[in-house]
């Protein structure tokens, strides 16, 4: 059994037991979220899709981590008019263990 969930934006794969990396949540490490924007289902009837969400299906994880991915360079330049500049990024995430799939 497998479900279809979308957050910040993207939209994952997910199963009871996986572990996956979001888009960050303003929630504490060890809390309980339920993820309600279930795109579809896949069970032993099949699958089920929503238009856009299907009704009543929630997915529960448990929040494992916050923290930052690793720095990436961002470096941008003009050529022929010693115009240059240098930035770094660390994209922030939430690392999430999927609990049970609520159907």
């Amino acid at each position: 059994m497998y479900a279809v969930i979308e957050t910040g934006g993207k939209q994952y794969r997910v199963s009871a037991g996986d572990q996956i990396f979001v888009e960050k949540l303003n929630v504490n490490e060890n809390d309980t979220i339920a993820f309600d924007k279930v795109v579809a289902i896949s069970n032993e009837d099949g699958m089920k899709f929503g238009a856009p969400y299907v009704d009543g299906a929630t997915v529960k994880a448990t929040v494992v981590k916050n923290g930052k991915n690793k720095k990436i360079t961002v470096f941008t330049y003009k050529p022929k008019k010693g115009s240059a500049r240098k930035l770094g990024h660390r994209q922030p995430y939430t690392k999430v263990r999927i609990e049970s799939i609520n159907a």
